[in-house]
């Protein structure tokens, strides 16, 4: 029987992977809500191709564009923090978070509703209220499955072992576009030259956090979440060629590790069916094709951002939710052309050490993880203001 899916961030890259991982098993899904962000035209789009009962906008100015999108289609639509409400109210077995950001916090934790698995991609939650999400998860009984590549991969190599056997689990990074570069020539950087990330096809955002490893940073925050393992048990190993995601060091001195050639159909596909793999007509990865595979370790003096997210970690409490908004600001005036490459680690570490010495604790809610996302946010703009 099929089983029923909301797709929450159903236009961005995630959701576009996995509408093809849907399409290409259609007794196996039925679609019943899709959310996406201002392109209504793109979501009514995906909703016909689909077969959805709903559709949500979260822009409310595009709430009657998508109805005439939709018309004569039978779909019922809605536009704005309502009616994306109203999606994940809706009953669904499985509901895929990929909406991007902080915006993406209030929905996925509404969508934690018990006996659901929670395809995870939205890192905020873990980000930013992890310890207060996680909790929620348990007590409901929604089984998380983590769709970034790297957990995916963490997620399948852990299942070898005992959690208190691991001796440390460990995430890959490509180094993105400026692994190979002097510090000097990182410092002049462009946008348009760190969004060109060199594997994967992702949000510009994303693009630059991968350019400045603050993205590998967060990926571990969001382990510690995860998986219940200390900062102490997590690295990070650069591998360009992106074909090992995932290893886990085992305490008797073995390796467990998932690889796959850079394609996120694989990574949704096994978080949406888990222990019951799907056929995916995709390129198998054929190592002695390859030849060779690269392995380094991450340079934080010229990628600071990483020591910054490690930092926060270690500190606990709600520095990572203060990280994690003070680089969304200084990401986007580097967007913007308003600051060079390293203003961004630069303002993190101001907004971080003004609020170390509160030691607040980790939000208790997602509410409260938003209004120190604000607060955190005011005094980045702030800094780059002055």
């Amino acid at each position: 029987m099929a089983r029923t899916l909301t797709i929450l961030g159903a236009t961005g890259s995630v959701g576009r992977s996995t509408l093809e991982v849907v399409l290409a098993h259609p007794h196996e899904f039925r679609v019943v809500s899709v959310v996406g962000g201002q392109d209504a035209q793109a979501l009514a789009n995906v909703a016909r191709l689909v077969g959805a009962q709903f559709a949500a906008l979260a822009d409310e100015r595009g709430g009657a564009e998508l109805k005439v999108a939709l018309s004569g289609s039978g779909i019922e639509s809605g536009a704005g923090p309502s009616a994306i409400l109203e999606s994940v109210e809706r009953e669904a077995e499985i509901v895929l978070a990929a909406i991007s950001g902080t915006a993406g916090l209030g929905p996925t934790a509404a969508a934690l509703k018990p006996g659901r698995t929670l395809a995870l991609a939205n890192k905020e939650s873990l980000v930013c209220a992890g310890a207060a999400f996680m909790s929620e998860a348990r007590r409901l009984g929604v089984r998380i499955m983590p769709v970034d590549s790297e957990h995916n991969a963490l997620d399948q190599a852990l299942a070898a072992g005992r959690n208190g056997d691991v001796e440390k689990a460990i995430i890959t990074a490509t180094g993105g576009p400026f692994r190979t570069w002097t510090r000097e020539q990182i410092a002049r950087a462009t946008p348009a030259e760190a969004a060109a990330h060199p594997v994967w096809s992702m949000g510009s955002k994303i693009n630059i956090d991968s350019a400045t490893l603050m993205n590998k940073g967060l990926e571990l925050i969001e382990a510690h979440h995860l998986f219940d393992l200390e900062a102490e048990r997590l690295d990070v190993v650069v591998h360009p060629e992106a074909i090992f995601h995932g290893l886990v060091q085992w305490r008797d001195g073995a390796l467990t590790a998932g690889l796959a050639l850079p394609d996120m159909k694989v990574p949704i596909a096994n978080a949406l069916r888990h222990h019951e793999r799907l056929r995916m007509d995709l390129p198998r990865l054929d190592l002695a094709a390859i030849g060779r595979l690269t392995f380094e370790n991450a340079d934080e003096a010229r990628f600071p951002c990483l020591a910054l997210a490690r930092a926060a970690l270690r500190a606990g409490g709600a520095m990572p939710t203060i990280l994690n908004a003070a680089n969304e600001i200084a990401v986007a005036a580097f967007m913007g052309t308003e600051i060079g490459f390293y203003a961004i680690p630069e303002t993190v570490e101001r907004v971080c050490s003004t609020f170390a010495g509160r030691s607040l604790p980790a939000p208790a809610t997602v509410s409260d993880a938003l209004i120190l996302d604000r607060e955190a946010r005011d005094t980045a703009r702030r800094f780059l203001s002055a």
